[in-house]
């Protein structure tokens, strides 16, 4: 499967430009990260992929055809969860899930509503109305909903918000394998959740794509750009005050505070360290592209 984004530009009624002539191409199979700051235009953009929304300029093609011409074929082969899900609260988990297997025309539709409920850990809350289901639990609902029936474009908005740490990593984990022979793209602000699992970031920032490239190739932009250094041995309030420099951390450890920062050019006391993504993610907007979050 192939889907593409050509010159698209997206202008609301009041005149907010949420996206700027963006380019892409995405081929299946691939898990691709959409990342960037809140307002960065993630959501606008996926609203655009599920025809939610129509562009103001430019297409999608999905398999070179115009996504406005083939939407019943989007559907049928579309996953969706977006950023705020609404669902029945008086209906049990099942109850939800069958209905939406049926809106989405799923045969075995039992089978089906099985498996999204073993592959989010809802076997306990199958029989019970979700309005007694917790935050996080509702997001697993939300994700089962979008796995049902197998489709071949899964997308993602914000999936772990609202999940403890341990469902975070279980389901970075569920998306890496349900990737393997579909296209899979993941819009979130936390870096954490595209580090281990995406061969392909796309960083989105007032509307415009900044970089499209692998994790690894992101990373290799911040070596040498990434330091520590003991607060006790230097102020905070100096270190803030020096150009082209950002701290992106502070931790307490058993010799002291230590600072981490990013910077174009390190400050001479800074011992130099391998950068994370999320290292990596900092020097790219607030260094190099010169942009603040």
């Amino acid at each position: 499967m192939d889907l593409e984004i050509k010159n698209l530009t997206m202008t609301y009624p009041k005149g907010k430009k949420a996206l700027k002539n963006v380019n892409i191409k995405m081929n299946s199979p691939s898990l691709i990260g959409l990342i960037g700051p809140n307002g960065a235009g993630k959501s606008t953009l996926m609203k655009l992929l599920v025809s939610e929304l129509l562009p103001t300029e430019g297409q999608i093609l999905l398999d070179g055809i115009p996504l406005t011409k083939q939407e019943q074929k989007l559907k049928s082969m579309l996953g969706y969860l977006p950023q705020s899900f609404g669902i029945y609260d008086e209906l049990t988990v099942w109850q939800f899930l069958d209905y939406i297997a049926a809106l989405k025309g799923i045969k075995n539709s039992k089978i089906a509503i099985d498996e999204a409920i073993a592959q989010t850990n809802l076997e306990e809350k199958r029989k019970v109305r979700i309005r007694t289901l917790s935050g996080g639990q509702r997001q697993r609902l939300g994700i089962a909903q979008a796995l049902l029936g197998n489709p071949q474009l899964l997308i993602f908005d914000e999936p772990t918000v609202g999940l403890d740490p341990e469902e975070r990593v279980n389901f970075r984990n569920l998306f890496s394998r349900t990737a393997q022979d579909k296209l899979l793209i993941l819009s979130t602000h936390i870096i954490e959740d595209v580090q281990s699992i995406c061969d392909r970031l796309l960083i989105l920032h007032s509307g415009e794509i900044l970089f499209d490239g692998s994790p690894e190739d992101l990373i290799k932009q911040a070596q040498g750009h990434v330091g520590t250094y003991m607060e006790a041995a230097h102020s905070i309030e100096n270190i803030e005050n020096m150009e082209g420099i950002h701290i992106t951390s502070r931790v307490n450890t058993a010799n002291g505070l230590v600072s981490r920062l990013v910077a174009h050019h390190l400050p001479d006391f800074c011992h130099v360290v391998e950068p994370t993504l999320e290292d990596a993610y900092m020097y790219f907007l607030e260094v190099k592209a010169g942009v603040r979050e």
